[in-house]
């Protein structure tokens, strides 16, 4: 074959072409050039980040005839001979067809002996979390001591499925999703030296599609460039992917707030007819008004914004919507997803829900003016008042009361906030342990991934400046940074049913989860221990205030007397 795909002719050959993952090739390069190598390493994360193509480059690095060095040459032999696949000494296994007890035991046996060709003998086995328990335990004592000559890269989307005693044995790093952004600048660097005209839109557009997945955008890219014609144009990008234009949800999201239900059934309409996926059409939908909601609250962080892009029209639109109506607009989509999973309606229940939609009520802000007027002569009474006191007349403020027999009533602005559950988080500090807390700590980014790998990646994201402080038995404490955040985490259910479950599959314990934000958690806490410290010395009074045990204590000394009820 004389063409190849985008992802094998453009897959990363050093380092510094791996994209979004600096945190991980920095620190491979720091060990190689300290000669500071270890005899395991653990790759995990989300697919097409990065991991297999990291561990080629590791193992090119380490066999470089020029080494120490922080990236591999590429044309010494050893470097050349691992990018062809000609040197026996670099071995990649599928663990996904390899997973019986009887290809473990091949590898252990043949581990002993020393490389033909290269100095290190290096073994990168992918999706290693399809092995066997059988497997693992196969495996595990050649992992922890093998001879100096050999080095294991085990590379996996699923590292909660790996038994601990493995990953206890090797170097762990974690590979993130790339940033839309990130994929975006490799996509045009691809397509300029490969000769390709578009459109940056159409970039973006595949960028987002991409899901983080740097393989999946060069395939897309691959896949735009054979159905354009000459040049990738938005239009292009958006069939190949399957997306919904921008333009679309605005125009969609303008007809719901000025309730015009007429032209929203006529846009959505014109979706379907050019064959959209109503339950796809949905899922963007919510994610589009969740954007929305995310940049309302914190503008300043564009990179939790995942499915839009951040154009006039959207930030006028985010102005005028207020987040009560984001919320109704979410919590019907959310209601609307999962009735048509159970029916071959989709449409019919679609068209339900967007004149739901734009039936959701504006809210009203009512004011008194009565009230506002007789605030504002009060307040010019007390100037008066003031002035008279100053320059020494006596005032009898009494007589000068209105003799009406119901005062004015205050009126009470009521705030629509995240209410914390207070009394519950007291209930958790009460019977807190270390343990519990550690349990979940370690088991956090586990629990993260899995929300990702579960398609939940908006939930997840919520949980990205969240952390565990407090744990009992059977619940735990999540403090949030934004109080946003956590009134849209403690309100889906759904959500708080995925992390119960996920928790109890990596921990054993079925812990509830409770929120507090950030700002809320200093104060809970002082109050929680100045009010045990307060039931503390009244129990310590009480007891002394016995007659029989003061004189006991004279006797004897507090030290040797045990008080028991």
């Amino acid at each position: 074959m004389s063409y190849q795909a985008l992802y094998r002719v453009w897959r990363p050959q050093t380092f510094a072409d791996v994209v979004g993952q600096e945190h991980v090739t920095k620190t491979l390069q720091n060990a190689l050039l300290q000669q500071k190598i270890s005899h395991a390493y653990l790759f995990s994360g989300p697919r097409g980040t990065g991991k297999t193509s990291a561990a080629k480059i590791f193992a090119k690095t380490v066999n470089c005839e020029k080494s120490p060095v922080g990236e591999p040459c590429n044309e010494c032999n050893a470097c050349r001979g691992i990018m062809d696949g000609t040197i026996p000494d670099v071995i990649e296994i599928d663990a996904a067809s390899n997973t019986g007890v009887d290809d473990i035991r091949d590898i252990r046996d043949k581990v002993k002996f020393a490389p033909s060709v290269v100095k290190y003998k290096v073994y990168i086995i992918d999706e290693v979390h399809m092995l066997s328990i059988g497997a693992f335990n196969a495996l595990l004592k050649t992992l922890e001591e093998p001879p100096k000559h050999v080095i294991f890269i085990l590379a996996t989307t699923e590292p909660h499925k790996i038994p601990l005693t493995i990953i206890s044995r090797c170097q762990r790093f974690d590979f993130k999703r790339i940033t839309a952004l990130d994929i975006t600048q490799r996509l045009k660097y691809v397509a300029n030296e490969s000769g390709i005209e578009y459109d940056e839109q159409a970039l973006n557009v595949i960028a987002h599609a991409a899901e983080g997945g740097m393989r999946d955008a060069l395939s897309l890219l691959d896949q735009a460039v054979s159905f354009s014609e000459g040049k990738i144009r938005i239009e292009d990008a958006l069939t190949v992917t399957g997306s919904i234009s921008q333009s679309y949800f605005n125009q969609l999201a303008k007809a719901i707030y000025k309730k015009d239900i007429a032209h929203a059934l006529e846009v959505l309409g014109e979706l379907l007819q050019q064959g959209k996926d109503a339950s796809r059409l949905v899922e963007d939908f919510i994610l589009y008004y969740r954007d929305m909601l995310l940049y309302k609250a914190a503008p300043q962080l564009e990179e939790a914004v995942e499915k839009v892009m951040v154009d006039e029209d959207f930030q006028q639109l985010s102005g005028e919507i207020s987040s009560d109506q984001l919320y109704e607009y979410i919590e019907v989509l959310n209601k609307t997803q999962q009735e048509m999973r159970f029916s071959n309606l989709a449409r019919i229940y679609l068209e339900v829900a967007f004149i739901k939609l734009c039936e959701v009520k504006k809210p009203v802000q009512v004011k008194d003016q009565n009230v506002e007027s007789l605030t504002a002569k009060i307040e010019a009474l007390e100037k008066e008042i003031q002035v008279l006191k100053t320059s020494g007349v006596q005032v009898h403020e009494q007589h000068m009361t209105p003799k009406a027999s119901h005062p004015p009533k205050k009126t009470s602005h009521s705030t629509k906030g995240f209410k914390v559950q207070e009394g519950r988080i007291h209930d958790i500090l009460k019977e807190a342990t270390k343990e519990d807390l550690n349990l979940i700590r370690s088991r956090w980014k586990d629990m993260i991934e899995t929300l990702n790998s579960r398609q939940m990646r908006s939930q997840a994201a919520l949980l990205n400046e969240a952390e565990p402080v407090a744990a009992s038995t059977t619940s735990f404490v999540i403090k949030f940074k934004y109080e946003i955040h956590c009134q849209m985490a403690m309100d889906n259910q759904k959500f708080l049913q995925a992390i119960t479950s996920i928790l109890s599959e990596v921990t054993g314990v079925g812990y509830q989860p409770v929120g507090v934000p950030e700002s809320q958690w200093n104060t809970i806490r002082e109050h929680f221990i100045q009010h045990r410290n307060e039931n503390e010395d009244e129990e310590a009074n009480e007891q002394t205030d016995d007659p029989l045990i003061s004189e006991a204590m004279k006797l004897v000394g507090s030290d040797l007397i045990e008080i028991k009820d």
